[in-house]
């Protein structure tokens, strides 16, 4: 029997944009434990970065997005110099909450204290939830025949 899909805490990315270069920043929040997925130039200009810190590791089902948000707080709160230039010149300063959606439970609920809710705003950062949706299993299905025009 088919376990029912359930909703659960994924990660936290964080995500920012630039007129210049994310690279240096990305580096600096690395001494951190705070990894870049991707800094990459668009052709629009601009610089995009998307961060995740090291809690993988401990993560389980069942956590919240608290811990990590706080240890990537800590990370930003540290940066000196060029790093802390480049944030403070961001266009986007984004924490991006990530959620599994599911049938089950019925209800369910994450929070972030308001400690962390200040200390966001205090750093200029703001807030957006994810949900991804629960992707059936595909199914094969066979080709059609191709039917035949009757004889007349």
């Amino acid at each position: 029997m088919a376990k029912t899909p359930q909703i659960y805490y994924i990660t936290t990315d964080l995500d920012l944009v630039a007129s210049r270069d994310l690279a240096p920043l990305a580096a600096a929040l690395a001494e951190k434990r705070v990894f870049a997925l991707s800094v990459t130039a668009h052709t629009d200009g601009r610089w995009y970065a998307t961060l995740e810190n090291d809690c993988d590791a401990d993560r389980e089902r069942g956590s919240e997005p608290e811990k990590e948000i706080v240890t990537m707080l800590d990370a930003v709160d540290s940066l000196r110099g060029v790093a802390r230039s480049i944030w403070s010149k961001c266009i986007l300063r984004e924490f991006n909450i990530g959620y599994e959606c599911g049938d089950e439970p019925w209800a369910f609920n994450n929070g972030l204290t308001n400690a962390t809710l200040r200390r966001m705003a205090k750093v200029g950062a703001t807030l957006k939830i994810t949900i991804y949706s629960v992707h059936p299993p595909v199914r094969k299905v066979s080709p059609k025949k191709k039917r035949k025009a009757p004889r007349r």
